[in-house]
């Protein structure tokens, strides 16, 4: 294997939408950097069924709604 080819794998903090923590490995930021999730399998449609509600930061899914209202999504 070459070396100083491969990202490094260190120890994350990960931050969940209702405020829950845990620590995994990752490729992602510095050893110790804390990554905060905006869609998270506890609130995202696809794992909850639809009925979890998705949060609207930056008003991103009111502009998707008004642009493609006509078309029944």
């Amino acid at each position: 294997m070459k070396t100083d080819i491969h990202p490094d794998y260190h120890v994350i903090n990960v931050v969940m939408t209702d405020g829950t923590t845990y620590q995994t490995k990752s490729t992602w930021g510095k050893e110790g950097d804390t990554l905060q999730l905006d869609i998270d399998p506890k609130t995202h449609p696809a794992w909850t069924g639809g009925t979890g509600q998705l949060m609207d930061r930056g008003g991103r899914v009111s502009r998707f709604k008004e642009r493609f209202k006509g078309l029944g999504i």
